[in-house]
């Protein structure tokens, strides 16, 4: 099976042709990846519910998580500036290469009802950001844990200038869209 880093080189050759790159370094290639979960509120409510979340998307990306805090105060929502209501990770080199092949590979195949993805989900700066609803799909999880079930972002960075560019090259790496 090929990984994401061989389909990355191989499509220069294909893109080239459609593009009309003369240096591989006029093609679109990945950056990094970016995994953000939302925990909002209820951090609140249960303390753990935050160090459960770190703890599995750990487990998931393979690096530690960063806890991010509230710009702003907002009293209708009973935050305070500085509240944790996120976590975020950011993927590059070997790391970033790894999870975008269990990505593609394995846990998209198990979404449920999987159809292919809208190509609207790509930006006109080159960049895709997908929401993934259950963190349940990767293989790191334990199925036992089916009551705290939590979604999450990821945005896959590239140097891709139009959003044509972008998506023939998701295409490319084996990003399945509909037809």
């Amino acid at each position: 099976m090929e990984t994401v880093k061989q389909k990355e080189n191989k499509a220069f050759a294909t893109l080239s042709k459609e593009f009309g790159y003369k240096s591989k370094m006029a093609a679109p290639r990945m950056v990094k990846v970016v995994v953000a979960v939302g925990t909002g509120s209820q951090v609140k409510r249960d303390k753990n519910r935050n160090d459960f979340i770190l703890g599995r998307l750990a487990k998931i990306t393979g690096q530690k998580p960063a806890t991010r805090g509230a710009k702003k105060s907002v009293a209708s929502f009973k935050v305070r500036e500085g509240d944790p209501i996120g976590v975020l990770v950011t993927l590059r080199g070997a790391r970033m290469y790894t999870f975008l092949d269990k990505l593609i590979n394995v846990a998209i195949p198990r979404t449920k009802d999987f159809r292919g993805m809208e190509t609207k989900i790509v930006d006109n700066i080159g960049n895709l950001t997908m929401s993934i609803k259950e963190h349940t799909i990767f293989p790191e999880t334990g199925d036992e844990e089916l009551k705290d079930v939590f979604g999450m972002a990821v945005t896959l960075v590239t140097t891709a200038k139009t959003k044509k560019e972008a998506t023939q090259f998701f295409r490319l790496i084996g990003i399945p869209f509909k037809k």
